[in-house]
């Protein structure tokens, strides 16, 4: 019997899974008696600052508890993870959820515990999560809490704001007001140009300005919601505010470069950026090294701090055998204390408040101004990518048409119709 590349390809992961399962490729230590051994299914232990941190604070709180990582890797990790818990894998507790896809997998294969009523049980106030909880439910139920988000926000260059004399970017600007902004911040020309905005070649840079009034997903059949961002967009680009989207695409330039070298007065991009910022500021590779942080501009009337964002959520396996022990981890690591931990390790975890703002604000190259502390604090975030089965494929329908819009291969109102249009087919309307 022939078995075919996939199969083998499923075979060879599992392998290496369970090759890796304990503690990043040890053998499995034999539990202590009175000791409850919780195995926890995550990716990158090696490179991941937090897991250690969080298990030892655990642990140290619960000497009744042992956590034992279990390395799936990064690539296909999801996909790794369904194929061990479909075959009944009861040896995985505890479930790091990557996205959004294969979570909506999980949840329809039956493999994760809905956690509404040990919440309700136990006092978890979901609302801490920005509405994001809600925004994973399905029927009603969640079957993951947040304990990492990253969230988009504008970077400024403030030697830049200096010299042009102009005020800085305040933590509640609507999009208009941010525009006009950046138009003022423009100068100079060549290798002396000044740039007041600038949009990365990924399709979230723009489209994801349309969905902040929540009356609109970027799952829809009707993309017209998206024309006054494009229009904006567009005509910056036309106008020489931000860079040419073809230029950037076929070169290759990444974002940071270009904050880098002081030639964008304001870049719109995730907080994941902070810390590689600061790293570079004290390797001396970036030179804007007098930088500040405020609010995502935002549509008239919505308010400020409402933004965009993906989640790492964490869950527990429904064929675990341990599952009151998972779920009292599962609370620690999603909650406030687990937050604090992430947070010192300079990731930013899914819960914001005035704690965690701190321990962010307080590292050492955190711009010291009252505006950068407070742009980190959220009101609202709403997922880059809402909760679909067919999110995988209306992603490259949403990228293409994009690139078309930009790179003016297409109309503004004849790329947004198409967009729709083919969104419709994959949803079968």
């Amino acid at each position: 019997m022939r078995i075919s590349k996939k199969r083998l390809a499923v075979a060879a992961a599992l392998f290496a899974a369970i090759s890796l399962s304990f503690a990043g490729g040890g053998k499995e230590t034999k539990a202590e008696p009175g000791v409850t051994t919780l195995k926890w299914a995550l990716w990158d232990i090696n490179s991941t600052t937090y897991y250690k941190p969080l298990i030892e604070a655990y642990e140290a709180a619960h000497p009744n508890v042992k956590i034992e990582m279990l390395d799936l890797g990064s690539n296909d990790y999801m996909t790794v993870l369904s194929t061990q818990l479909t075959g009944g894998d009861d040896t995985i507790d505890v479930v790091t959820i990557k996205d959004i896809p294969g979570y909506n997998n999980l949840v329809k294969a039956g493999q994760l515990l809905a956690l509404n009523d040990y919440a309700a049980k136990s006092k978890i106030d979901t609302s801490v999560y920005g509405g994001t909880v809600e925004q994973i439910s399905v029927d009603g139920k969640y079957y993951g809490l947040p304990f990492r988000s990253d969230f988009w926000l504008i970077y400024y260059n403030k030697a830049l704001f200096d010299k042009a004399g102009v005020a800085y970017p305040t933590n509640d600007m609507t999009f208009e007001q941010y525009d006009a902004l950046a138009r003022k911040l423009t100068s100079g020309a060549g290798a002396d140009k000044v740039y007041g905005s600038h949009y990365h070649t990924w399709r979230s840079a723009v489209q994801l300005f349309g969905i902040l009034d929540g009356k609109n997903t970027i799952i829809a059949t009707d993309y017209s919601f998206l024309k006054p961002y494009y229009r904006i967009i567009l005509a910056e680009q036309k106008d020489g505010i931000c860079q040419d989207y073809a230029t950037l695409k076929t070169s290759s330039t990444h974002y940071s470069g270009v904050f880098y070298n002081n030639s964008v007065a304001m870049l719109n991009m995730g907080s994941w950026f902070i810390s590689t910022q600061i790293a570079k500021v004290k390797s001396g590779e970036s030179k804007s090294a007098n930088w500040g942080l405020v609010k995502y501009p935002h549509p008239a009337g919505v308010k400020a701090g409402t933004t965009l964002g993906t989640i790492t959520s964490i869950g527990v396996s429904a064929a675990s055998k341990k599952q009151a022990a998972a779920l009292d981890f599962v609370k620690f690591v999603s909650g406030e204390d687990g937050a604090a931990i992430v947070a010192t390790t300079g990731t930013i975890p899914a819960i914001h408040n005035d704690k965690i703002t701190a321990i962010i604000a307080g590292k050492d190259g955190f711009p010291a101004d009252p505006n950068s502390r407070e742009a980190l604090n959220v009101y609202k975030t709403y997922l880059e990518m809402p909760l679909n089965p067919k999110a995988g494929e209306i992603e490259v329908v949403l990228n293409q048409n994009h690139d078309n819009i930009m790179t003016n291969n297409i109309g503004l109102d004849e790329g947004l119709a198409k967009m729709g249009k083919e969104v419709s087919k994959i949803l079968g309307k």
